[in-house]
């Protein structure tokens, strides 16, 4: 999940601890054009206070209003965009509609175990009977799930950790995919063991690790949420962080390098006992084809194939 989701929790979490009345609001369903996707959150009290976001600012102010006139006792859905008026009265994009759930919150609601379970980097199903108000939680596994599923009554909602990007080499390449990264909502880590390299290192939110690259990996300890990329275009350094990498559960693994580069590369590591289907786990040439030459383009099409990877358009 996103940061600005995870914001939303956060908040509800100190909302409901001081005992205000909060209300949960999920984007459940979009059609056509939308600001969001399906799962956004945004928290409500009743005196009016608002974090998150369900349509980019076209609904927000009217949920308010709603939520302090009329408090909702169990969960209530409503759709917005529906016609071509309510589209225009609350500036929804062009065929825009998106459906909502409000949720009134307690104890039942299961709100401060949530953030626990994320915090531990746990990947959970949150399933709410929209009858009732009752909430289960239920560990899951991290490959993907649908963030949003609907059997009425119940609406599941899956929530876990943002998803990671870890980069071997804190060169322009580096700094260009982590500065592009982060606004992608990636937690970013890097690591380069070359300490010229890391002195030169411009963003100072984002430390650089000198570990070598296979111990940096290992520490990281990367999970199916996590895209690897090994730029430094050291070989010894990048066939280190690759050796880890490919035995890793990352759902990306990739390398700088030309054709011959990385065919030379998988005959290294196959020496290594790598199996055949780890190796294939090696994007390289790295990055989707859009005929980059410079340093900020090769980071975008690096970013680009993690993004279409993890959105499941490419494998």
């Amino acid at each position: 999940m996103d940061s600005a989701d995870l914001l939303v929790l956060d908040t509800l979490r100190r909302w409901m601890q001081e005992n205000r009345r909060c209300f949960l609001i999920t984007l459940v369903k979009t059609v056509g054009s939308a600001p969001r996707s399906a799962g956004a959150l945004l928290a409500v009290t009743d005196q009016g206070e608002l974090v998150g976001s369900v349509s980019g600012g076209c609904v927000e102010d009217q949920l308010t209003d709603y939520i302090k006139q009329y408090p909702p006792q169990l969960p209530q859905y409503m759709s917005y965009g529906v016609d071509q008026n309510q589209a225009l009265r609350y500036l929804l994009p062009c065929g825009g509609s998106i459906e909502i759930l409000i949720e009134p919150l307690g104890p039942h609601s299961l709100i401060e175990k949530l953030c626990v379970h994320i915090e531990k980097k746990n990947k959970v199903l949150r399933r709410l009977n929209t009858n009732t108000g009752e909430v289960t939680l239920s560990l899951i596994d991290l490959t993907p799930h649908p963030k949003v599923k609907v059997e009425a009554p119940l609406l599941e909602v899956t929530f876990g950790p943002r998803y990671r990007l870890l980069i071997i080499g804190a060169n322009q390449i580096g700094l260009y995919l982590a500065q592009m990264a982060e606004a992608l909502d990636f937690h970013i880590t890097v690591c380069d063991p070359r300490e010229e390299i890391r002195r030169s290192w411009p963003l100072q939110h984002l430390t650089v690790s000198q570990l070598m690259p296979d111990d940096f990996i290992k520490a990281q300890l990367p999970d199916m949420n996590t895209a690897i990329v090994a730029l430094t275009h050291d070989l010894k350094q990048d066939d280190l962080a690759l050796l880890e990498a490919l035995t890793s559960p990352a759902f990306y693994v990739g390398a700088v390098g030309s054709r011959k580069t990385q065919e030379a590369r998988k005959m290294r590591l196959e020496s290594f006992a790598l199996s055949t289907e780890q190796l294939a786990k090696l994007k390289g040439p790295i990055g989707l084809s859009i005929g980059s030459k410079t340093p900020p383009e090769i980071a975008l099409a690096i970013l680009a194939q993690i993004t279409a990877i993890k959105n499941g358009i490419l494998s």
